[in-house]
């Protein structure tokens, strides 16, 4: 369960987080490592995921930096994107993937809700289309958002990955993922502000991304902010 999340939303401060979600489908532990850092020059954000059944298959991470040279302007709310994607399992690697576009990023004037959406050109070298010839180059598209509610109580966030990436042993080349995120924040309560740990859990959306077709897959566990 791979999380392709994110496409430089300006924030106001920074956000890293640790997760750790069960798979009742594949019966495997996930964990997540999750950081944005904003600067003067616009933003930088990766995750590495990791499949443990008890040791670790897989392992998977996106490094992806915003450029952003004119905060000020009225252009504020675009920005150039970057983006690196790339893991391995124990019986093969990932295909390298190297994505370049522009995003749009908005919030609320409060920060509670925020998203963006990022249109790219995407470079998997060494892909063979189904017409048997080399499709090195595609395009992704993809949505982020974010949501605070019930005063900081819950938090709502996510993204959708759209991108073309023939798989002829499949018969497909277009693929969506999805992984909307639903966390209860207990720091909210009272005597607890500094316990930074959140319940929770996610859904899997997908369609042609493991194999041919739709899946839903359902996950939970816990996450803890610095």
């Amino acid at each position: 369960m791979f999380l392709g999340i994110f496409v430089g939303t300006f924030f106001k401060s920074q956000a890293q987080n640790v997760q750790l979600l069960y798979d009742a489908e594949r019966e495997c532990l996930t964990s997540t490592v999750e950081m944005f850092r904003p600067d003067s020059f616009g933003s930088t954000f990766f995750f590495i995921d990791m499949n443990y059944s008890p040791r670790v298959t897989e392992a998977y991470w996106e490094f992806a930096r915003e450029l952003n040279f004119w905060q000020d302007s009225k252009l504020s709310w675009l920005s150039v994107h970057l983006e690196y994607n790339g893991g391995m399992n124990t019986a093969l690697s990932f295909n390298n993937a190297w994505l370049a576009g522009l995003t749009y990023s908005g919030h609320s004037q409060d920060f509670t809700k925020t998203w963006s959406l990022s249109l790219m050109y995407k470079a998997i070298p060494g892909t063979i289309g189904l017409n048997g010839k080399k499709q090195d180059h595609n395009f992704q598209v993809t949505g982020v958002w974010g949501i605070q509610f019930l005063q900081g109580w819950c938090s709502f966030s996510g993204f959708i990955d759209f991108w073309r990436e023939a798989r002829p042993w499949q018969g497909t080349e277009y693929i969506m993922i999805s992984e909307p995120q639903l966390w209860v924040n207990l720091n909210k309560i009272k005597g607890m502000e500094e316990v930074r740990i959140s319940l929770g859990g996610e859904i899997e959306l997908s369609n042609n991304f493991v194999e041919k077709g739709f899946k839903a897959i359902p996950a939970f566990g816990a996450k803890w902010t610095f």
